[in-house]
């Protein structure tokens, strides 16, 4: 069964979360991107929790009323803070399983390079690893750029404002047009889709302009999850991830599966992540 507690760490803050599974099992943290919520997880988190994962699906600093500072100071969205984020929700001092993806991607990146030894497995969605990313988007062709100019959008004060208005249509409309269910948009819209909460979710990007954070190769087991049809990354940035992980890696592309994964092919990235996660046990 899963339950939606208030989760408070040692910074104070408190994340509304999902979790699910035998309290005391290895732990999984799940992370979502933008512009979703802890909901990208509803479909996973029943699956792992039979089989025996303890699962905790937080909507992130800045997405949760408890755990959202003054988006107006940078500072408190810098990339450093995010990835305490997750290691405060981890079982303290012990090793645990990290997904996540497009910015949770990123933070579990950031996981996994700066706390190696706290990570039994890394499995990241989408979101490349930060240096291939950061490769594609400096090519002369520009085509990566070209997916990612949503990026330079965000950075406008006007944006927030105008994807909330109107019962935020364009929210609804502009950033889930990868065949994500009207379903799905409303449960996210439910948590993002008001003035507070996208001003925050914004300050991810405002903060961290250019991907930044300092990036090395990857030891830990790593699983990266990459449809095809994805419009936002783009094939030279997710193919060249392998080359920025030492530990096990494996690349599962997913043919005709755009950027939103857990809201598009929930079933088989599950059933991926699962076997990852027992092939690579804490």
């Amino acid at each position: 069964m899963v339950e939606t507690i208030g989760l408070t760490t040692r910074s104070g803050l408190t994340f509304t979360a999902d979790v699910a599974g035998p309290i005391g099992g290895p732990l999984v943290l799940l992370l979502h991107g933008f512009p979703e919520s802890r909901h990208s997880w509803r479909e996973a988190l029943p699956v792992l929790a039979a089989a025996g994962y303890r699962c905790v699906a937080p909507d992130q600093r800045g997405y949760s009323p408890g755990a959202r500072p003054d988006p107006a100071d940078l500072s408190n969205y810098a990339f450093d803070k995010l990835v305490a984020d997750a290691i405060a929700a981890g079982y303290a001092g012990q090793r645990f399983h990290q997904v996540g993806h497009d910015w949770g991607g990123q933070v579990s990146w950031g996981v996994a390079n700066a706390h190696p030894e706290r990570l039994a497995s890394l499995s990241v969605l989408s979101r490349p690893h930060p240096l291939s990313f950061r490769r594609a988007l400096q090519k002369a062709d520009g085509e990566q750029k070209h997916r990612s100019r949503h990026h330079s959008k965000f950075l406008e004060p006007e944006t927030g404002p105008m994807l909330v208005e109107d019962n935020a249509r364009r929210l609804r409309e502009g950033l889930f047009g990868q065949d994500v269910s009207k379903a799905a948009i409303e449960q996210h819209v439910s948590v993002l889709g008001n003035r507070a909460a996208i001003e925050a979710a914004l300050a991810w990007y405002r903060a961290n302009k250019g991907l930044s954070g300092d990036f090395g190769p990857i030891k830990v087991p790593t699983l990266y999850i990459w449809g095809d049809a994805d419009a936002t990354v783009g094939p030279d940035a997710a193919k060249g991830t392998g080359e920025f992980v030492t530990g096990a890696y494996a690349l599962e592309v997913l043919p005709g599966v755009g950027h939103f994964v857990m809201d598009q092919a929930p079933a088989k990235a599950t059933e991926l992540i699962l076997a990852h996660l027992k092939r690579h046990p804490v």
